[in-house]
């Protein structure tokens, strides 16, 4: 696919079958690990929307869902280290067994500053989903409880994960790569 105002194009990194099986997977390992307790999905907006979506159909448990949405990257393809709440939780968390669920995660800071200010609020527990981890790049140390694919230090786009809020729709998780200028 390639960017009609811009020069780049997406390869396929993993294949929309190889994310469906993992999620499969997943949501298998966390309804055996919160056996009969309810949980609360708390999922970053907005990248993370079609993995929740997809992962909370494979978790037999009463669960309820939530959203916030925090920004550290702008129009860039670089995380800038700053984190900011721009949506918060809609209800409390205290007492209740809360897991974050991300797109990605790279740097570490944004997830590490969210695990602390959840873990601030009284829940029962705290853990981390996240679809895609990218360990080169880590600058803080979190806890990744479930995880999907461990992916090299590549920008990629898919399967919710966006560049200036393009490439959401693709099915599968692909690399952004950059044309070079003619």
């Amino acid at each position: 696919m390639q960017g009609e105002e811009s020069r780049e194009r997406t390869e396929v990194l993993i294949t929309a079958d190889q994310i469906r099986a993992k999620v499969a997977q997943l949501g298998r390992r966390i309804t055996l690990d919160y056996q009969h307790r309810p949980l609360t999905l708390v999922a970053i907006l907005k990248g993370a929307t079609v993995f929740v979506a997809d992962l909370m159909r494979h978790i037999d448990l009463p669960l309820e869902l939530d959203f916030m949405a925090l920004s550290s990257y702008g129009p860039s393809t670089r995380s800038s280290g700053i984190v900011r709440i721009i949506k918060d939780l809609d209800r409390s968390v205290e007492g209740r067994h809360v897991l974050i669920v991300e797109d990605i995660v790279d740097t570490g800071l944004t997830l590490n500053y969210l695990f602390g200010h959840l873990k601030a609020r009284g829940p029962a527990s705290v853990r981390i989903c996240t679809l895609l981890d990218k360990p080169q790049r880590r600058q803080v140390a979190v806890p990744l409880h479930y995880k999907g694919f461990e992916i090299p230090d590549d920008f990629v786009v898919g399967y919710g994960l966006d560049y200036d809020e393009r490439y959401r729709n693709l099915p599968d998780v692909c690399r952004l790569v950059r044309m070079a200028e003619a």
